[in-house]
C-alpha cells in the first residue's frame, strides 16, 4: 500500500510540473522550456470575415442603412500608429492593444461607421434615419452577431461600438505562434 501511495504521488508530482511548464511556456516564452516563435500574421481579411463583411453591408443596405467599413485588416505597424495616439501622439486613445495584440492584424476584425445621405460618415449610436424605430447601429450590430461577428460593445471594460470580430476560438497568443482558423482561407482583396 505504501508503494502504491508512494508512485501516486510521484505521478503527481511529474504531471503538476509538466502542467507548470505548459503554463510557464504561454506567459515567458523567451525563456520556457518548450520554446516557440511567433509567426508572421496574415496581410489580408480571412476569407470567411471577407464575406461576412459583404453580407453585413448587403443587409443594412436592405434595411435602408448604408455602411461604412471604416478599417479591415492591420499591419502591426499601423495598429502601433493607433495606439500611440492619446498616448505620445496628439488625440484621443482609439485602442487598448499595441502591434500584433489586434484580431485586426491577423485579419479577423471589422471596424464600421454609418454613411449618411450627404455623404458624411457617423458613429452616432442613437440615429434612425430609415425611421423604424430603431437605432441604425444597433440594427447593423444585431446583422453583425447573427453573421458570427462578435461585437466590441459588448466588452466589459474598453468598449469598441466600432469594432467586430471573428476569433474562431483562438487566443491573440495562439494566432502569434501561427495558428489560424480551421475554415476559409487568406486572400488579396
Amino acid at each position: 500500500m505504501k508503494i502504491i501511495k508512494s508512485l501516486l504521488t510521484i505521478l503527481l508530482l511529474i504531471g503538476s510540473g509538466v502542467v507548470i511548464l505548459t503554463i510557464a511556456n504561454d506567459y515567458m516564452p523567451s525563456s520556457s522550456f518548450f520554446e516557440r516563435e511567433e509567426v508572421p500574421p496574415p496581410n489580408s481579411l480571412h476569407s470567411t470575415v471577407r464575406e461576412a463583411k459583404d453580407t453585413l453591408i448587403a443587409r443594412s443596405a436592405q434595411k435602408g442603412i448604408e455602411v461604412v467599413i471604416t478599417d479591415g485588416h492591420r499591419t502591426e505597424q499601423e495598429q502601433n500608429e493607433l495606439y500611440e495616439r492619446g498616448r505620445s501622439k496628439e488625440g484621443q486613445v482609439v485602442t487598448n492593444v499595441a502591434g500584433g495584440e489586434s484580431y485586426h492584424n491577423y485579419g479577423l476584425a471589422i471596424d464600421f461607421a454609418l454613411k449618411l445621405d450627404n455623404g458624411d460618415v457617423v458613429w452616432d449610436m442613437e440615429r434612425d434615419d430609415n425611421a423604424n424605430g430603431k437605432a441604425d447601429w444597433m440594427e447593423v450590430v444585431s446583422i453583425a452577431k447573427d453573421l458570427g461577428f462578435q461585437w466590441g460593445g459588448d466588452w466589459t471594460s474598453f468598449k469598441d461600438y466600432p469594432h467586430l470580430q471573428m476569433n474562431f476560438g483562438l487566443s491573440i497568443r495562439e494566432l502569434k505562434y501561427g495558428e489560424r482558423p480551421d475554415t476559409g482561407e487568406y486572400a488579396a482583396e
